[in-house]
């Protein structure tokens, strides 16, 4: 199946130039309208059928053939991070402190090149979704398609979705079947006491000790309550507290992001912090507010679409250049939430080894880059996943 490859590569001139176009010109969630129109035209001009604005700057381009009822879905989402990019590339972010470091430039060319050569193709028999979400950093773009009632005008009987991994070699691919991808809950702790001067502490209900221990008493939630054969985390990533050495402020804050391949264990690990925070306050004399704001889900790929969309892979690239069964991560995803509603798998393709010179770094670092050889590849999988998909030999 190479040749498939081969053909995809012939057009990398064009594509990488639309790649590194839309990584040049990166936008925040719900601000990609540059991207969106650079999308939805050439799928117009190749003739899908395109709606816009869906979710706010999210788009559908659907083609059909033949009168085969079955319907794929495929996305991609289209925004960027608020990275200051370091790569010092000729296509370098021209938006200062807005930048493609994850790769969502790549995921939107590799799907937009496979929608050229599929409306070239008449080898299949069905309808095609592709699906170009806005906002998946943090802000649930997927969701807000759904909720504006994506798959009730666009039903899919199954949806994939594809996103670059570092760490893993140029090109390979790799899936896993059940919970993949980590759930994603972010908590804000407020602990409230009385300030006062540093020298006389005796005087304050001090909220910086009592927020230190509870960084420490909230390592325990992981290790002491969490089953070792599950996965879960537990990180204060920042804490705020006081402007000066010689003043006991009044109120610390505590900011977390908790995560969970379980979804069981997910309001066990609100309800267990939430109780450690309140116990921890009451020891020190002060008043805590526990704030928590529910993610992304955990993102569990159903055994079927999943097993699929491996053998699509093997076909494509060779067994030896497949996992079938890779790991899950703890990283969280909004195609979760359409997982949630249709079957389907989310599969990561390789973007190079990190570690080396002049090699790959990972995701939301400023010297991120996606590897332009990815996307003959991504898009020649997605071109055979959408054949072998549609038609009589397809899975369900």
């Amino acid at each position: 199946m190479n040749a498939l490859i081969d053909a995809l590569r012939a057009c990398d001139a064009e594509f990488v130039a639309l790649r590194r176009d839309i990584h040049r010109h990166p936008e925040m969630g719900f601000k990609e309208h540059r991207t969106a129109a650079l999308v939805a035209d050439r799928l117009e001009a190749w003739g899908y059928a395109v709606e816009r604005g869906i979710g706010g700057t999210g788009l559908v381009g659907t083609l059909r053939r033949g009168t085969g009822t079955r319907r794929l879905g495929i996305r991609a989402e289209m925004d960027a991070l608020p990275v200051v990019e370091a790569t010092g590339l000729a296509w370098s972010s021209v938006h200062p402190g807005v930048m493609h470091a994850c790769g969502h430039d790549g995921h939107t060319t590799m799907l937009v090149a496979a929608a050229r050569e599929l409306a070239e193709r008449d080898d299949f028999d069905g309808t095609l979704h592709l699906i170009f979400t806005p906002a998946e950093e943090g802000l649930g773009g997927a969701q807000r398609m759904i909720d504006e009632g994506l798959f009730e005008r666009y039903p899919c009987d199954a949806v994939f979705a594809m996103h670059n991994m570092p760490g893993i070699a140029q090109g390979r691919l790799e899936m896993r079947a059940g919970a993949a991808m980590a759930s994603g809950d972010t908590c804000t702790i407020t602990l409230r006491g009385v300030g006062g001067h540093g020298a006389l502490p005796h005087h304050t209900r001090d909220p910086v000790v009592a927020a230190a221990s509870l960084v420490l008493a909230l390592q325990t939630v992981v290790s002491r309550n969490v089953d070792p054969q599950q996965a879960a985390v537990v990180t204060v990533g920042a804490m705020h507290a006081g402007n000066v050495g010689n003043v006991i402020p009044d109120e610390a804050r505590l900011e977390l992001t908790v995560r969970t391949l379980d979804r069981e264990l997910r309001p066990q690990l609100e309800a267990r912090i939430r109780a450690i925070a309140h116990a921890q306050a009451e020891c020190f004399g002060v008043q805590a507010e526990v704030d928590w704001r529910p993610g992304y889900p955990v993102l569990v790929n159903t055994p079927e679409e999943t097993a699929f969309a491996g053998q699509v892979a093997v076909e494509l690239l060779g067994a030896e250049r497949v996992n079938v069964q890779g790991p899950a991560i703890t990283a969280s995803e909004d195609f979760a939430f359409m997982l949630d509603r249709v079957p389907g798998s989310y599969l990561f393709i390789g973007n190079g080894a990190t570690g080396t010179p002049g090699g790959a770094c990972m995701v939301h670092n400023p010297g991120y880059d996606f590897n332009d050889d990815n996307i003959a590849v991504g898009a020649a999988y997605w071109v055979l996943l959408a054949q072998r998909f549609l038609s009589a030999a397809g899975p369900g």
